[in-house]
Order: structure tokens, then sequence, then C-alpha cells
């Protein structure tokens, strides 16, 4: 048996339980005081101190009553409880309306205890101990310390996905409404054997959370079936905090007259109607908060393209002249006569089109350009459009290339042949299934990075030399209706 020497001298038996951040040990002093001792793993980035909050006073706490280091490890000490609150859900495959009752009513007090000290983060069944007759919280900080590790996807170590409020997953600040909405899952649990939202996965997790609304519970009075659907708003401020709980479950306890009765169902019908605008409002939220990554992660990649296009033309041609000058605002190339513009990355606005649009979404967009000196046929170059948006499979975000032109049967001509354009009304009248003034030049295709540098390149090279020219034919090659 390993011996461990912290404050006190603890002999630590078998590992009894694990965590996604750390291992719990039987543990027992040389005075046979029984107990368990967490071990958390040191992480780089996480400082030890964030395992550790002052709550002394607080009550229904489970308390750290040693602490140190084992084995490269955070060794916390607390007592040893009879049993979690997953043991107990287990073992009693149906707990009577009082108990559930009771024991949300405890957790809400202890959470009362806390409001306004620390945000516990990780609430579940399994950090809800059985300890001197009551339901104790445990494992403060355990969230806090994953959170700032270094180690990747620590994500899904510092949240439990059943039980992680909307904001967690759009990673904003923590608050007190987080333990709330957890106790929310837990309570609907509690009453009915099942979790408001099933995955399976990590990512169906955070969809639910965010974007489905939790089915109504059928059990129970309706003060406590509207306490627990408010517990499980969408938005932080609108659900209830831990003392107005405790208080309103102290109240459901008593019978109420029919007068009273008739009040708590007008009541739950209003929580209803609350609760689906707050889930709209989640998703529209949700929604910004997805297009911004994407807009971040696609903005970033075609700055890798634009980068790797510069570097071969200058390797190639180490007379150009690099500038920022573009007509655009974009980046520039210049070798003789000829100049090459990269424009810059911009996000897409949400609805651009003004006309009958794609089905598909473009999050960001950019274009190249290719500028000559104007010719006697009117024609002083070309350009392309680059969107990064779902064209060819829904969810899917790539960089595309395309290209468009004036209807032969259009009396309106252009400079640039093809030319480019924004997401707006000329593009979607390309795109229409229906005849109109624009048309494709060059079809939708994923951005081949070598096909992509080889190609403008080229036209560079040809455009320097004064050989540049319109295409004798447009479109320059079949433009099938290859996108979704």
């Amino acid at each position: 048996m390993k011996v461990a020497k912290l404050a006190d001298e603890w002999f630590i038996g078998p590992q009894i339980g694990a965590g996604g951040f750390g291992k719990v040990f039987e543990a027992r002093n040389a005075s046979g005081l029984q107990a368990v001792v967490k071990l958390v793993p040191k992480s780089p980035g996480a400082a030890r101190e964030l395992l550790f909050v002052n709550l002394d006073g607080a009550r229904r706490i489970v308390p750290i009553i040693d602490q140190g280091e084992i084995d490269g490890a955070w060794a916390l000490v607390m007592p040893r409880a009879t049993e979690s609150l997953r043991d107990r859900m287990e073992r009693s495959a149906s707990l009577s309306l009082a108990d559930a009752i009771e024991i949300v009513s405890q957790i809400a007090a202890a959470l009362g205890e806390i409001e306004g000290r620390i945000v516990h983060r990780d609430l579940k069944p399994e950090n809800i101990l059985f300890l001197d007759g009551q339901w104790c919280l445990a494992d403060f900080g355990i969230s806090r310390y994953a959170e700032a590790t270094t180690a990747p996807d620590t994500q899904k170590y510092a949240m439990t996905a059943p039980y992680a409020a909307p904001e967690r997953w759009r990673g904003e600040r923590a608050s007190s409404a987080c333990d709330i909405y957890a106790l929310g899952v837990i309570a609907f649990e509690l009453l009915t054997g099942n979790r408001p939202f099933t995955g399976p996965s990590f990512e169906d997790f955070r969809e639910q959370h965010l974007h489905v609304d939790a089915p109504a519970i059928q059990v129970g009075s309706t003060a406590i079936r509207a306490l627990v659907a408010e517990m499980l708003f969408k938005a932080p401020g609108a659900r209830p905090s831990a003392k107005n709980m405790s208080a309103r479950l102290e109240r459901a306890r008593q019978r109420k007259s029919g007068g009273l009765a008739k009040l708590s169902d007008v009541h739950l019908s209003e929580v209803a109607k609350k609760s689906e605008a707050e889930r709209l409002a989640s998703a529209a939220r949700s929604a910004e908060d997805i297009r911004k990554e994407l807009f971040a992660a696609g903005a970033a990649l075609m700055k890798t393209h634009q980068q790797e296009l510069v570097d071969a033309i200058r390797d190639a041609a180490p007379s150009a002249i690099e500038g920022a000058n573009g007509k655009r605002s974009g980046r520039t190339i210049d070798l003789s006569t000829a100049q090459l513009e990269l424009a810059p990355v911009r996000e897409t606005p949400t609805d651009p089109w003004s006309w009958q649009p794609p089905s598909f979404k473009v999050i960001a967009q950019s274009a190249i350009i290719l500028r000559v000196p104007r010719d006697r046929y009117d024609f002083e170059g070309r350009s392309h459009s680059l969107w990064y948006c779902d064209a060819f499979k829904e969810g899917v975000f790539e960089w595309v290339e395309t290209a468009f032109m004036v209807s032969p049967l259009s009396s309106r001509s252009t400079t640039m042949r093809p030319f480019m354009a924004d997401p707006g009304i000329e593009a979607a009248k390309a795109l229409w299934n229906g005849m109109a003034e624009f048309q494709l030049a060059w079809p939708l295709e994923r951005l081949d990075p070598d096909a992509f540098i080889d190609r403008w390149a080229n036209w560079l090279g040809d455009a320097a030399q004064g050989r540049l020219h319109a295409p004798s034919t447009m479109p320059e090659k079949p433009t099938p209706r290859n996108w979704r």
C-alpha cells in the first residue's frame, strides 16, 4: 500500500473512480479516518491555486481536509462519502417524486450558499455526494483547472456535455446560471429517469443544448414543471437564482388551492412561450458565432493561398514590385505594365443576393484581378471571384473560384473579361436556373492551390509581355450546374 505524506500521512488504497480530469483512490490516515484522495495531473498553464477556493462557512460543501503533491500530481484529500447521486440514481430505478424534489432542494440550497462566491462550472450527479446525511457539492475548481491547461482539446475535460449550459458551449464567461442549468438537467433526470438531451456525441450535445428545447416534463405539480423549464432556459439571465428556486420548491411542497393551481397553469403556459423565444434567440446567436468562426478559418486559409502565390511569383520574377495600393484595397504585384491584385478577405453579409439566392451559403469573399493597359478592343484584364462557401456539400465550407460574363444577348459590355462579382444580384442572376443578363464564364470549382498558382502566374507572364487578350469565346470551358 502506497503511503503519501502531506500535512498528514495517508495510506492510499485502490482506485475507486475517475473523471475526465483526475483519479480517485481510497485513503485512510494512521488514526483510521476513512477518506478519498483525488489525484489531478499537473498540467502546463494551470496553476495549483485554481483547484482551491475559500468556502469557509458554506454548508453542504465537501471540504478539502488535506492537500499536497503525489507522484507529479496534485492531491486533494476529502472525507469518504456514502455514495454519489449517480450511485443513488443507478441503484434506485425510479425515485419517488418526494425524494427527487428533496434532492433538488438540497442541491439548490448548496448553490445558494456559494452564490456570488464561486461557480462550480461542472455540476453533475458524480460531483454531488451524500455526506453526513445530506447531499453536498464536491470537485470545485476541477473545471477551472482543466480549462487553464495547455493540453489539446481540454474543453471536453472542462465540462460534461450532458449538463453543460448553452453559454459554456459558446465559450462565454461562466456564471451561477451555468450551475442552475446543470441542476435543471439533473432535476429533469431525477423526475423522469431520462436526460432532456441524449447526444450521443459531443457535437450532438452542443447542437441540442444550443438549439433544441428540452421536452416538457409530465410529472410533479404545475409549479415544479414550470421551475424545471425555467432552469433550462437558453438565456442565462432568464433562469431563476438558487435562492429563488429554494423558496419556490418549499412552496411547491404545500398543497395549493384550486385558484392557485389555476394561476400556476397560466404561469406554465407563459414559461413555455418564453422557452421557445429563448431557444430561437440562442439559435440565432449561435449561428452568428459559428459564422464568425468559419470566417476566421476561411480568412486564414485564403491568406495562406495568397502568400503562396506571391512567393511563387517573387521566386520566378524577382523584379516584380509588391505594393498595397490596389483599386480594391488589396495587395498588388506589378510586373512590367501588368498588375495583379489580391483583394482582401471580407465577411459576406448573411443575405447578400437581392435576387433568388442559390441554396449554398457564402461566408467570406475575395477576388483576384489582373490588369493591363486597355487595348483597342476595350479590354483591360480579367478578374475572378473567390468565395468561401458550402457550394458542393451542405455544411462543408471551402474556397471556390469562379468568374462571370454578360450574356451575349445583352447590349452591355465590360472591360474585364471575364469579371469577378461579389455575392449579390449579378452573381445570383448568373447562378439562377432561368435566363438572365449575367452568366458564368468560369465554372464554380474548388480552389486547387497548385493549379491556382500555375494558372495566374502564367496569365501574369502573358500580361507582362503584352500577350494577354480577352478570351476568344466565353465561357472558356464548360460551366456545369454542379453546385447544390
